[in-house]
């Protein structure tokens, strides 16, 4: 018998695991031991009735936790694209955001940004083809300039229900200025300035005879007005960009629905 015990306590010493450092290890730590413990004894006056449905609740919780976690740990290669993408969009359009402010590096130039902007707004292209189409003495002048308020009116009305879906704000606290609320471009996505310049200088290289010089000058207006966006701190890059792509649609849309010059005539009528 001494012998065995003097094996056994030999054993004991020559064990790593049962140094005073790794007994921690070995044993649960009080914190859990606490916690099990309230929670069962907040579980006990429940009675019998409610543990199956509280143990329920806890697995359904232990099987949800780990999937959340992996979901915050590893997100979709998708989500990583579309974050880092955004995230340059936001940079950049505050980098070329110059004349957001009057304190910014080019806040002398933003009145005439503003006056470059004002030529893409919506309310003085209403009024402007308005007064033409009731000087017009021509069938077609009179069928293209119907159709080009249509057109406008269009670009108000769609432009006006994606901001409202989307609510995007600008990359600056730019308030919207008085022929914003006129024509509901209240919103960052898309640009109503972009898209309508965009529509406006395709519907008139298309039924419009100009020289290649006036052809031009129409391209590099449109983008003017829509980079012009950005520079105030209106509008992010993207919010230009998806802008012109909806304005060319637009464009589209509105020739495949023509209105012929009895349609336009009929309508003058009734005006």
């Amino acid at each position: 018998m001494p012998a065995s015990q003097g094996r056994s306590r030999a054993r004991e010493r020559s064990n790593v695991l049962n140094r005073a450092e790794f007994l921690s290890l070995n044993q649960p730590l009080k914190g859990n031991q606490e916690s099990r413990s309230s929670v069962r004894k907040q579980s006990s006056p429940a009675g019998a009735a409610g543990a199956p449905s509280g143990n329920a609740k806890e697995r359904r919780q232990s099987q949800q936790l780990p999937e959340e976690d992996c979901m915050q740990l590893n997100p979709s290669f998708k989500g990583i694209a579309f974050n880092s993408l955004l995230a340059i969009d936001i940079c950049m359009s505050k980098r070329l955001g110059v004349c957001a402010s009057t304190a910014s590096s080019w806040g002398g130039a933003r009145s005439m940004i503003n006056l470059l902007g004002i030529t893409g707004h919506g309310i003085p292209w209403v009024a402007g083809t308005l007064i033409c189409l009731v000087k017009s003495s021509t069938l077609a002048g009179q069928e293209v300039l119907m159709n080009l308020l249509l057109a406008l009116l269009l670009d108000i009305i769609i432009v006006a229900g994606l901001q409202k879906l989307a609510k995007r704000k600008g990359p600056f606290d730019v308030s919207p200025g008085l022929l914003d609320y006129l024509t509901m471009d209240t919103y960052a996505f898309p640009a109503g300035h972009a898209s309508r310049a965009a529509m406006l200088s395709k519907f008139f290289l298309n039924h419009l005879v100009l020289a290649i010089p006036l052809r031009i000058l129409l391209v590099l207006w449109a983008f003017c007005v829509g980079f012009s966006r950005v520079m105030i701190g209106r509008h992010h890059i993207t919010d230009v960009l998806s802008g012109f792509v909806f304005g060319y649609l637009q464009f589209r849309l509105v020739e495949l629905i023509w209105m012929s010059s009895n349609t336009c005539q009929m309508l003058i009528s009734i005006w």
